[in-house]
């Protein structure tokens, strides 16, 4: 497995040693041990699955202390276009972000850790997107930064995605207060 931080701190790229044969694959998901060797400490508590078509955007979305999250996200099946973007207050990256494709196919595995919005956009019909979290959901603590921000500059190549009532009425990045 190789794990690679991005150029936000706390944000990394996992790459798993993926073995093919004539039966198909194999590749370990999450191994305790190799993310602790990478200075990657963490307990999850809860796993999450979503299936999406082509064109759902799902985000920007974070949980407030005490319930902030860690994310450990892939995708199973399908693609998706996955951002995190950072909302800590005091750190020299604050609102800006990363994006990558991650894929069935790919494999590539992103962790995002507390302090971070997260969102993505669908790239192909019955996309199966699956998350490990650090902390439990709790609906008073999530909040929703606006997705199409113009402050954040996200380049979804997506005019019109398909989006939640949630995610239309997200907050604009120069009105959001964050509590990291």
């Amino acid at each position: 497995m190789e794990i690679t931080e991005t150029k936000l701190k706390g944000c990394f790229i996992i790459q798993p040693k993926v073995f093919e044969d004539a039966r198909g694959h194999f590749f370990e998901s999450y191994n305790a041990d190799v993310f602790k060797k990478a200075g990657l400490d963490l307990q999850f508590v809860q796993d999450n699955q979503s299936l999406s078509n082509a064109g759902v955007l799902r985000g920007l979305h974070f949980q407030n202390p005490p319930f902030a999250q860690g994310k450990l996200v892939r995708v199973i099946t399908g693609a998706v276009y996955d951002v995190a973007v950072d909302i800590r207050k005091n750190s020299p990256t604050y609102g800006q972000y990363v994006g990558i494709e991650l894929s069935g196919q790919n494999k590539t595995m992103f962790y995002i850790p507390e302090g971070f919005a997260h969102g993505f956009l669908t790239l192909q019909d019955n996309t199966i997107f699956s998350y490990k979290c650090t902390n439990v959901y709790n609906k008073p603590s999530e909040g929703c930064v606006l997705w199409n921000d113009p402050d954040l500059g996200i380049n979804w190549n997506v005019t019109e995605p398909v989006l939640s009532a949630k995610d239309m009425e997200g907050t604009l990045f120069r009105d959001f207060v964050s509590a990291f």
